[in-house]
């Protein structure tokens, strides 16, 4: 268990997470949140089976991301491709709610996940990759502070599609720094009554 100010991660448990994960991320109005992931949307019971398979897998490793302030699991992420003799690992499986996106908890999530990679695993590099079509997710690298590297070319049949895929890092040596942006942007003090940051997470 990894725990910040705002949210908590938890290793996922289908029975302990899954009705609150299933509440925050179903509905039509939520299928848009599945466009870019292998999976979903899902039915309820190929959602609960999703979450099962989920719970039991040891790469991908899946975390629930708890809301403190709510109380309860509102999205989920994990860490992939784990390459133990090269320390090399990857984030991935990102799906956060609508009560999660764009919160200072969504960020908190990574900057957990981050540190928990470089300082308890004693990684080397971090990976982030996604879909080259998916510019939300190629800004939200760029702004945590992962690099980008390039374009894969063809990589992955996804849903049926040919899927480039955008390859971003974060090396051990550039973690420092990129902890300092975290914890200066995540402190409560770096946002006013309104909850509007202050200063940005990555200036540039």
């Amino acid at each position: 268990m990894f725990e910040g100010h705002y949210v908590t991660l938890e290793r996922l448990d289908a029975a302990k997470h899954g009705e609150s994960i299933w509440n925050a991320t179903s509905g039509t109005a939520n299928d848009s949140l599945w466009d870019w992931m292998p999976y979903g949307p899902f039915i309820r019971d190929e959602f609960s089976a999703f979450l099962v398979k989920s719970e039991a897998s040891a790469d991908p490793l899946f975390y629930a991301v708890i809301d403190k302030a709510l109380g309860r699991a509102t999205g989920h992420c994990s860490l992939m491709r784990i390459d133990a003799s090269n320390r090399v690992i990857e984030v991935g499986g990102i799906m956060f709610s609508p009560l999660l996106q764009r919160t200072r908890g969504a960020t908190e999530a990574m900057y957990l996940l981050a540190r928990h990679v470089f300082e308890v695993r004693g990684y080397r590099r971090y990976e982030w990759k996604c879909n080259t079509k998916n510019e939300p997710s190629k800004l939200a690298a760029l702004r945590l502070g992962f690099t980008f590297e390039g374009v894969f070319r063809q990589h992955m049949i996804v849903k049926g599609q040919n899927r480039d895929t955008a390859w971003f890092s974060m090396l051990d040596s550039e973690w420092p720094d990129c902890k300092v942006r975290f914890e200066r942007w995540l402190d409560p003090a770096n946002f006013d009554e309104h909850g509007h940051q202050k200063s940005p997470l990555n200036p540039d």
